[in-house]
This record gives C-alpha cells, structure tokens and sequence, in this order.
C-alpha cells in the first residue's frame, strides 16, 4: 500500500463524516482521479475498506482496525516469529532451549534454526548479541540496549510507526496508560509546558516498556545514559505508581525525566525566553541568523519573533537529543516529504547550518520537525489571492433570491472564490460569461465542466460541488504553468532510459558529469548534490528522486532525466524517475512552485508507469509527460 493510500485512510479513519474525491484529492496533493484509483487499490482484495455513496467516501471501521491488526500482528509469519522469538530471549535472562522453543512456536527444529539467523542479523549494530551453549541461547547485552531492541520490535510491528494506546497495552500491562497519558499531559501543562503529542507517543513506550521490564525485576543498569533527574522524576514516580503500581528507581526515572523534557515538554513560547533564562541570548541570536539565511534562499518570509522563539525552544531540546543519538521520531516524516517537498527542503537548509554551527547529526525525522514549525508559519501567511478562482453567478432575478444566491456562495468561499459578475437573466451567451466557472441555478443549453448547476438555496451538497470546481480549476492551472516552464528545463542531450545503475551518489556523479559537458554546472555543484543527498534522502516520493544542490549555481535551469523500467534502491525507496535538477539564480523565485509540483506530479503511480511505457525517446518523453500534467 502507498504511502498517500495510507494517508487517505487515516483521513477517512480521523474523519466523522464521509469525505468527497474533491476533499481528500486537496488534502493528498492529487486529482479525484487518483483517489478513486486509491480507492479501487485499497478494495482489490475484497474487503471493501472504504465505502463509497452519494455523500462520499467513509471507511468500514471493523475493516480498517482488522487490518490495522493484521499489520500489527502478524505473530505468525516468518518475520513476526523472529521478533517474538527475540522478545522472548529479551524476557528470559537464563535464555531458551532451541527444542522448547521449537515446540512453543509449533515449528520444526530446523526452522527455528533459520529464524535463529535471522535473528543474529537483526541483532547487527543493537549492542547485543546471541550465545549457544548446547541447545541453549542466551542474549547478551546490556539493559539499556534490550529496552531499545523491544521498542524497535514493537514499532516494526505497528501500523505506519503511529503509536496507538490500544496497541502498546497490548504489547505491555499498562492497561491504565490512557489515564496515565491523561494525568501527565495535566501535570506539564499546569507546569506552563507545551505538548509535544508526536513525541508523547514515543515516550509512553518506553515508560510501558520500563513498567514491564521492572516488573520482570529487569533494572536499568547504572552506566545507563549520562542523564540527571529534574522536577518531572517525582511526578513520574508518583504517577507510574498510582496508575501502575511499580516503583521505579532513580535509574529510570532519570532517564524517562530526561525523555519527558527533551521529546514531550517545551516551556510555553515566551517573548522574555532569553531574558527568563529559557534560551540562552547567543543561541536565539545564531538560530536568527540561520533563519534569515534560509529566507533569503528560499525567498521566504520567516521574520516572526513568535516562530524564532518556539523554534529556538525546539533546537534546544534537538540538540540535547542528538548529543545522545537519542532522537525523536516523527510518524509524519514521509506524508512532509511527499506532500510539502519545499517545505522540507528548507528544513533541510535550516538542519545542514545547525549541523554545521552546533556539531551534531540531524535525521529525517528532526528534520521532518523542523519543517512542521516552518509550515506553520509559511501556511499562515501564505496569500491564497493569487490562487483565488474567478467565478460568474448566474441567478435569475426573483424578489431577493438572487442577493441570497450571491451572499451564500460567498460566505462559503471567501478567499478561494472571486466573483467577477452576477448574472440574473435567462437570455444569456454562455461562451462569454466571465470567470474561470460558472455558478448556475439553471440548466445551460449544453452541458460543460466550467458550470456548476446548483439549488436556488445552494446546499451542502452543492457547495462540495462548488468546491471540487475550484479544485480542479487550480490544479489545471497549476499545471498548465508547470507544463509551460517544465518543458524548457529539459535537454535531449540529459535524457536517458535504463541505466541500470544502483547506487545513488554514482548516478548522481554520472548525470552531473554528463550536465557540466553541455556547460550547465560545475563540480562544485556536483559535489552539493551529494552533500546534500548525504542530509536526507532526495526520494520525496515512491518511485520518484529528485538530487540537487542547495546552492542554486547553475548556469541556466536545467533538468537531467532518468527513467528505469526496474526500480533503483534509493536510501530505502524505489524509484524509477531520478531527475537531477540545477537551478539559477535567476530562477530563485520560480523555485519553490516548480519543485513542489515537479514533486507531486510524479507521486501519482499511474504517471510514472505512464512515462515508463510511453516514453522510449526524448520526443516522446515530452508528449508523454505534457499528457501527463494536463491529464
């Protein structure tokens, strides 16, 4: 399943009421087209997850959690037997006898011989490590790295790594964790914290798992990590032996403090933070500087003291983490990189200088962290007016109806929709109506997508139709621009099909080497590309990488295009299409609408296996990728 598949359902799971193709297709990035092939997708095998009528989509609750726990599950096929054999070594410090085992798991020998190794190689880089003695294995290591395997267990079971309650009482006794969640969320912010819910979820698996690891009489060994308890162990303390009856020592509770404080907690963003001792004046007046600096870059606002100071609270905590590699993860890495490729590539810019200034690593879902608190602030001042769709209302006149008309509309609409007249005769030219569509409450002479027929009274109904117009008014737009500027970047000389090549830093070396011959970039530029590759995974989407440097060099924009019937690992990812982009700098402010879009037009599937078999040369990789933007 997709990762925007995915996303659809939790949107349909999170939603309650059904949502149209129009609202899920605005918040995927994709056409309605798209959404009802996702929906087709998801309900191939039968089961009929998602439902569709008149009022739109919904999803079968009982479906969707009975999916969710066969991902969740899944005990008894290879890979889960290997991850409830590791717990069990982890749970059983005396360790296992193979032919016990054997029997347990209802296996033959020689199978749980194989899931042995299998398990050995899961063991790699963990700190910890299988001893056979006979029929009896043992795992060695310390406490500290079985508590981190049993929580890397646990999510590599659990449905798109979004930690649910319900899941971890399952794993773990801590049938209260819901009023225990309920009672710490309480105690911070009485205490002027902000929450972090993402990191929250993390930090009640490993309470859980420390829980279940006391009870078992497993302690943390004290050359644990180098944290000190502060005011949040008490409480802990208090509370993990109200709602679980464990007591916990210092150990513990000095490293679930230290989680607490630098994954969940956040002192409330204050003016005063420097000046109350919150951040440290040297810190914020750095972090400025970076921001400034990414402004100008990505010709993008980011000049707000509220967003500096709960930017700077965050890099706090991040860089406390990263001193310890103890990093927190972010269940919406991919649907940001997918979805908002510009916003995370700034975050990527604002991760690479503090890298640099603070002497620490930065992974994806930092990054992807860093990107929610600039999308925040990019989203709020985003000016939509540009983006606003022009619009003729025609409404015959009867007394006042036709002011009705006008005013609901524009009450629905006030900043996607501009009217640019109101027409209240019957005797009209159609073809010369104003406006990107019309608003109709009668029936044209001929049928057409640009007229909207709606109620005199304008109903819900009428308004989704109303609203998928607009939709699919912007995204013709969209892409009529795109296909315009698109066409101009590419060079026969920088097309190519099937390389065949597997490692992503070489291809990047090869089509960069083939684009400074034709005088475009330089080696500097070349080696941006991969320095940037080396930040974070230029793969934003499933079957999609598209390298660059940050620097925007290039003698003129240009792009370098691979398409490979058999798809190239890229950090994890298939991809198919690898398009190596150089930006000028003259084309700075073009940047960000062309990556973006660059980026969503090829998440769709059907668009990329459309360009694998249409296009065997560079005449028509162009008609391929034209029909595939105005489709």
């Amino acid at each position: 399943m997709s990762d925007r598949q995915e996303r659809m359902l939790d949107l349909l799971a999170r939603s309650d009421r059904p949502m149209t193709a129009a609202e899920l297709s605005e918040r995927l990035g994709v056409t309605p087209r798209s959404v009802r092939n996702y929906v087709s997708a998801i309900n191939s095998d039968g089961r009929e997850l998602v439902q569709s009528g008149s009022d739109g989509y919904r999803i079968d609750a009982a479906a969707y959690a009975g999916l969710r726990s066969e991902i969740a599950v899944a005990s008894t096929a290879p890979g889960g037997r290997v991850a409830r054999l590791l717990r069990m070594l982890t749970d059983r410090s005396d360790g296992i006898d193979v032919f016990q085992a054997a029997e347990e798991f209802h296996i033959s020998e020689s199978t749980l011989e194989g899931d042995l190794t299998k398990a050995r190689a899961r063991l790699d880089g963990t700190g910890l490590a299988l001893r056979r003695t006979a029929s009896t294995v043992v795992l060695e290591g310390t406490e500290t790295a079985r508590r981190r395997l049993i929580g890397a267990l646990f999510r590599e079971e659990s449905f798109r790594d979004i930690l649910g309650i319900e899941a971890i009482q399952l794993a773990f006794p801590t049938a209260r964790l819901g009023e225990f969640k309920t009672d710490l969320i309480e105690r911070l912010e009485g205490a002027g914290a902000t929450i972090n819910e993402y990191g929250l979820s993390n930090v009640l698996l490993h309470i859980s798992i420390a829980v279940d690891r006391v009870r078992r009489h497993h302690q943390l060994e004290a050359a644990g990590p180098a944290v000190s308890a502060d005011d949040n162990a008490a409480m802990l303390a208090e509370l993990v032996a109200t709602h679980f009856d464990v007591r916990l020592d210092g150990e513990d509770l000095a490293y679930l403090s230290y989680l607490v404080r630098s994954r969940v907690a956040t002192e409330a963003p204050r003016a005063d933070a420097s000046a109350a001792g919150l951040l440290r004046p040297e810190d914020v007046a750095a972090l400025r500087a970076i921001v400034v600096r990414a402004g100008g870059e990505f010709l993008v606002d980011l000049d707000d003291e509220e967003f500096l100071v709960r930017l700077a609270l965050h890099v706090r905590n991040l860089v406390a983490r990263a001193a310890t590699s103890s990093y927190s993860r972010n269940p919406l890495t991919g649907s940001i990189k997918s979805g908002y490729p510009m916003t995370y590539e700034l975050a990527v810019y604002i991760a690479r200088e503090l890298q640099e200034t603070r002497g620490i690593r930065i992974n994806d879902d930092e990054i992807a962290y860093i990107a929610m608190h600039v999308g925040a602030l990019v989203e709020q001042r985003r000016k939509r007016d540009d983006d606003a769709v022009g619009a003729t209302i025609v409404s015959p006149a009867y007394y006042d109806l036709h002011l009705a008309v006008l005013q609901r509309i524009s009450a629905m609409f006030p900043t996607d929709l501009v009217v640019e007249s109101l027409v209240t005769r019957t005797d009209i030219d159609w073809s010369r109506l104003d406006g990107d569509i019309v608003i109709s409450t009668v029936e044209p002479p001929v049928a057409t997508d640009r007229v909207v027929v709606v109620a005199p009274f304008v109903s819900d109904v009428d308004a989704e139709r109303i609203r998928s117009a607009i939709a699919r008014t912007r995204r013709v737009r969209r892409r009529a621009r795109l296909t315009q500027e698109l066409t101009q970047y590419f060079d026969e000389r920088l097309f190519f099909r099937n390389l065949g090549m597997r490692d992503p830093e070489a291809m990047i070396r090869l089509l960069g080497e083939r684009m400074a011959a034709t005088g475009v970039i330089d080696q500097a530029y070349i080696d941006g590309a991969i320095d940037r590759e080396r930040l974070s995974s230029t793969a934003f989407t499933e079957g999609l990488a598209v390298p660059h440097a940050l620097a925007m060099t290039a003698a003129r924009t240009t792009i370098a295009i691979v398409l490979d019937e058999q798809p190239m690992d890229w950090a994890g990812t298939g991809v198919n299409v690898v398009a190596f982009i150089a930006f000028s700098e003259s084309d700075r402010a073009r940047f960000q609408s062309v990556f973006d879009q660059f980026v969503e037009v090829f998440s769709e599937r059907s668009a990329v296996q459309s360009l694998l078999r249409d296009a065997v040369d560079f005449p028509s990789f162009i008609t391929a990728l034209v029909h595939v933007m105005e489709s």
